[in-house]
């Protein structure tokens, strides 16, 4: 397997009753989401990422305390990261967080917040 020297995490909270479809763009706002975030703050990690072929991974948690945590932490580490909000026009009520994309950013910069949560 290839190892990438940059990466983004999409952290997807699985205590919501989303359907496959609703988390596949929930999914992708956080994605792009996150990746404007570091095209302006860090945008030679963007560019490497880019260049890379933009790696991304899906992970879970089990409640949106997960997501704030993590998001806290990765603004500690200054890592650029996005929680999305949802309009509440279909599944969730409005204003439910239900996702936050990492990075892109140094792969073990990044695994040190989300390496220890399973795949999506």
């Amino acid at each position: 397997m290839e190892e990438f020297g940059y990466k983004q995490v999409i952290a997807v909270r699985r205590d919501l009753d989303m359907g496959k479809g609703k988390i596949a763009v929930q999914v992708a706002h956080a994605a792009v989401s996150a990746s404007e975030e570091a095209r302006k703050r860090s945008r030679e990690w963007w560019e490497a990422w880019m260049n890379e072929g933009q790696c991304k991974v899906a992970v879970k948690v089990d409640s949106v305390d997960e997501i704030l945590e993590l998001d806290r932490k990765a603004r500690e580490l200054h890592l650029p990261s996005a929680i999305i909000t949802d309009r509440g026009l279909t599944q969730v009520e409005p204003g439910t967080v239900t996702c936050l994309g990492v990075g892109p950013a140094p792969s073990s910069l990044v695994d040190s917040l989300t390496g220890s949560l399973s795949l999506l």
